[in-house]
């Protein structure tokens, strides 16, 4: 499987291998992830530990410049640029799997080396739709609330809820960011791990991992959903669930890469 192969192995084009996903294969990868967390909790946490505080750092500082309507979005938005996050956890997974030991040092150096190849690209793609996802929002409430200067969380909820738009901007806005987030998880999910992995351009990394996703469907998008309830849910303690839940995710879409993605 290509997550047991080395980057620039072969010297030939790379010709890729999508298998059907099964419940089996996400139950495998999960069991796979949480091993992989369990081995090296210190350092799995700390990525987790990263996330959150960069989380809340930007939430905290979007409330500071009374900006309160985006921080909800933002607080919301943010799991969606958690596959660029995770290639920390990638790298540990895949050096875990070949039975390498390794430092921090080490796999900070492999996410420094990520910006010089095509991950950085990906990076754009996956920055470029949480924009939109964050303008989208504004756009809605515009349409639908009349949008106005909320001045604490309360004045957003009271417009959000007792309004006469409030009920269309909740329904739009679900349907708008469920679009977008499938979107993004349907070009992601696999291409992260992928660009990591293999010395191929972010095209065609996307377009194996929505080919994947167009494979099993049901399985991959039921896991898109799973991951995404996980995720908010673990955002709503304060952002405190992220620093276990986050690594959990990396480790786990390492292996179920590897399960789907084959080299011919």
């Amino acid at each position: 499987m290509a997550a047991n192969q080395g980057q620039g192995d072969d010297a030939s084009p790379i010709r890729l291998a999508v298998r059907t996903a099964t419940l089996e294969d996400l139950k495998a990868a999960a069991r796979a992830g949480l091993r992989d967390m369990v081995a090296r909790p210190g350092l799995s946490l700390f990525f987790g530990l990263v996330y959150a505080l960069l989380g809340a750092l930007l939430i905290a500082g979007l409330v500071v410049f009374d900006q309160i309507w985006i921080a909800i979005a933002v607080a919301v938005g943010f799991p969606l640029v958690a596959p660029f996050l995770a290639a920390g956890l990638y790298e540990m997974s895949r050096r875990l799997g070949r039975g390498e030991g390794f430092s921090a040092s080490d796999i900070f150096l492999v996410i420094f080396t990520q910006q010089r190849r095509e991950f950085r690209w990906m990076s754009f793609v996956v920055l470029f739709v949480f924009w939109i996802w964050a303008y989208q929002i504004r756009l809605v409430l515009a349409l639908t609330i009349h949008y106005r200067h909320f001045r604490s969380l309360e004045d957003l909820l009271v417009g959000v809820f007792t309004t006469s738009g409030g009920a269309s901007f909740l329904l739009i806005g679900t349907l708008v960011g469920a679009f977008l987030a499938t979107v993004l998880y349907s070009v992601t999910v696999i291409a992260m791990p992928l660009l990591l992995d293999r010395d191929v351009d972010f095209v065609t990394a996307m377009i194996t991992s929505v080919q994947t996703v167009l494979a099993s469907p049901v399985v991959m998008l039921g896991w898109g959903a799973a991951v995404g309830a996980l995720t908010l849910a673990a955002v709503v303690p304060a952002l405190l669930g992220v620093i276990f839940v986050f690594p959990f995710l990396g480790h786990t879409t390492w292996h179920l890469y590897g399960r789907l993605i084959s080299q011919r």
